[in-house]
């Protein structure tokens, strides 16, 4: 059964190793203000916005392969629930033929009926198809 959670995919020409180091590099694709590490398993950090802020913790790093982002706090102020992200799970799943990889992303939680949905997907389009790309392709994002 297929999920709601949103999703979407990009595809670089570069090695899954390559890929992986580019994700964790959340500062240069996502948020110049990262605080903490992210990097390796159970590495924790924040990402800011002015006063809007989510933590993370990595809780699953597989090599070449999967990384997952748990979300254990978070304020969004614009919205009536403010912590919504809280508990939700941001997900890279990468598959790798060659040097051809391909970055399957899902924010697990993120459901057409929370009230972040369509500014928040909006947000992914513009970071992960957009920024992160562009890191993998240039090795130049566009963070906020």
């Amino acid at each position: 059964m297929k999920t709601a959670d949103f999703t979407c995919s990009i595809t670089a020409n570069i090695t899954a190793e390559e890929a992986m180091k580019a994700i964790s590099r959340v500062s240069h694709w996502w948020a110049k203000d990262v605080t903490g590490s992210t990097e390796k398993l159970n590495d924790e950090f924040t990402v800011r916005f002015g006063e809007t802020f989510v933590d993370f913790k990595i809780t699953e790093f597989v090599p070449g392969s999967k990384i997952v982002w748990a979300v254990t706090n978070s304020y969004l102020p614009w919205l009536k629930d403010k912590t919504e992200w809280t508990n939700t799970r941001v997900i890279f799943e990468l598959n790798a033929d060659d040097n051809l990889t391909t970055i399957n992303f899902t924010h697990l939680g993120l459901v057409p009926q929370v009230e972040c949905y369509d500014t928040c997907v909006a947000g992914w389009a513009k970071y992960i198809p957009g920024s992160l790309q562009k890191l993998l392709n240039d090795g130049v994002g566009q963070p906020a």
